[in-house]
């Protein structure tokens, strides 16, 4: 899951390689690409899950989508406690 600074919107999304992903969505803020995330400055990873198999993370995703913004924020805190930005963390990931 990735927020913008003030943490006051999610994106939820799937890829099978972090790093140039979150690389990806911070070129889009810098070129002015349109989307979601760019246009909500969503660039701080803050919560991500691990999956051998693309359908599960695919229904994990769709699962977490439908959640309310309190639950998605509940599990937030149980990964992340104090909601740091992991972005520069990848040697746990």
């Amino acid at each position: 899951m990735l927020t913008n600074k003030y943490r006051s919107t999610f994106y939820i999304g799937v890829t099978n390689n972090l790093k140039i992903r979150l690389e990806q969505h911070k070129d889009n803020l810098e070129t002015g690409n349109k989307t979601f995330a760019s246009k909500y400055s969503l660039e701080f990873l803050v919560y991500y899950e691990k999956f051998v198999w693309i359908q599960e993370a695919i229904s994990r995703e769709k699962e977490l989508k439908k959640w309310r913004r309190e639950k998605k924020i509940e599990l937030i805190k149980d990964f992340n406690p104090k909601l740091e930005f992991l972005n520069y963390h990848f040697d746990s990931i």
